[in-house]
């Protein structure tokens, strides 16, 4: 089952710092609910074909895959699966909408494989739900003043 979900949410926050923020794995476990650890395997900075491992908890099974980053511009973050228990890609996108506002985007594109076939119609629904929830902690995050890298 093909999966192709996006969600939006505005931030009060300059494209730059959104987009720096979002291009840090170690900020990853503090915005993405079901994250329980990330690591950049491939030297810093962040770039076309670097690696991030990351282990996850996703309807209620241990998940644990590497995505390559394969765009990397001033207003998106492209990656793909490389080693995943289903193929997927993942666009985070950042775009100006006013002054020190950044809309930011979230699209999951893959297919569902082995245990996740079984949840096909509601495998979509349960990334959509997922996804909007980590946008509402990322506005949550860099809307409290803190500082915006974790390093």
């Amino acid at each position: 089952m093909a999966v192709d979900v996006t969600a939006t949410a505005s931030i009060d926050r300059p494209r730059d710092q959104v987009a720096a923020y979002l291009r840090d794995p170690a900020n990853d476990t503090r915005w993405i609910g079901g994250i329980r650890s990330a690591r950049l395997l491939t030297p810093r900075p962040v770039t076309v074909g670097s690696q991030v491992e990351r282990v996850a908890s996703f309807l209620g099974r241990r998940v644990q895959y590497v995505n390559e980053i394969t765009e990397l511009t001033a207003d998106r973050l492209a990656m793909r699966s490389v080693r995943s228990p289903f193929p997927m890609r993942v666009t985070y996108g950042h775009r100006d909408v006013g002054d020190s506002t950044t809309e930011v985007s979230v699209r999951v594109q893959g297919d569902a494989a082995r245990f996740y076939a079984l949840l096909a119609p509601l495998l979509g629904l349960a990334v959509r739900r997922s996804i909007t929830r980590d946008l509402r902690n990322l506005k949550r995050v860099l809307g409290n003043g803190r500082p915006h890298s974790h390093r």
